[in-house]
């Protein structure tokens, strides 16, 4: 269990943030200065990025062998529900390439090393305990409905998924549930992780900046979600390879996004 330090005066006397109205030429924009990023840093950060393939693709392997089958794409999906934990590094080498600073690989995990670490474990846990009920009510749904079947191997799972009722509602009720989980993930993450990276507050005010982010912009906070999923969706079709790209780009890409939500009033 993460020990969640008190907040220092200094740091719950700061001002909660402002939040800006945006358009969706902001989130073209965001993805731009995160493919120059990436283009600037490409050949370190791609080998840090190969790390989360590498795991998926071992998640994949142990699934697909074994009688977890029927969790391999909740188990892969919920992955992505770390992504914004993932990504902090990336906020970091984007922070410190606007301000004209070092950006080598080098500083990827300092922010786990000021400060603010506790305040990012923290919100990392919550993010934790956001996958694994993800997969306890996706695990429940498959009991429910195609679990009834009993599907002996994965042929036999995939064959029943898309030619009966109960795969059908599997289908349904599954990505219902998935696409709560993610907007949840969405709307607390948008801004509290770059934040964090960029300020000495603690995880609350973080999260409230972010819902509050959301409110101000839900249409172009969905617009951004519908970019992060397809992109990652897109991504993984070659064996997952591709997130060594797409990963960092929304990373980089995310923190871009932020300096246009939040007047960081500099």
């Amino acid at each position: 269990m993460v020990a969640i330090a008190p907040v220092t005066p200094a740091a719950s006397s700061i001002e909660p943030p402002v939040v800006r109205e945006i358009g969706r030429a902001d989130l073209y924009w965001a993805l731009r200065e995160g493919w120059s990023d990436f283009r600037e840093k490409r050949g370190d950060l791609v080998l840090a990025a190969l790390l989360y393939p590498v795991v998926m693709l071992i998640v994949a392997g142990v699934t697909l062998g074994g009688a977890l089958f029927p969790l391999m794409l909740p188990l892969l999906a919920g992955l992505s529900l770390l992504g914004p934990l993932v990504a902090v590094g990336f906020y970091e080498l984007a922070r410190r390439r606007e301000e004209g600073r070092d950006a080598r690989w080098v500083h990827f995990l300092d922010p786990f090393r000021r400060s603010s670490a506790t305040q990012i474990a923290a919100l990392g846990t919550f993010l934790g305990l956001l996958f694994f009920a993800w997969i306890g009510v996706a695990w429940t749904i498959y009991h429910a409905t195609l679990g009834t079947l009993q599907p002996a191997d994965p042929a036999t799972f995939l064959g029943l998924l898309f030619t009966t009722r109960e795969g059908w509602e599997l289908i349904l009720f599954g990505n219902l549930a998935g696409f709560a989980f993610a907007a949840i993930t969405l709307v607390t993450t948008v801004v509290s992780f770059p934040l964090l990276v960029d300020r000495p507050v603690d995880f609350v005010l973080a999260v409230q900046t972010s819902l509050r982010a959301a409110r101000r912009n839900p249409v172009e906070i969905a617009i951004w979600g519908l970019i992060v999923a397809v992109l990652l969706a897109i991504a993984s079709i070659p064996l997952f390879m591709g997130l060594a790209v797409v990963l960092p780009v929304l990373g980089y890409a995310s923190w871009h996004l932020y300096t246009r939500l939040v007047d960081r009033g500099v």
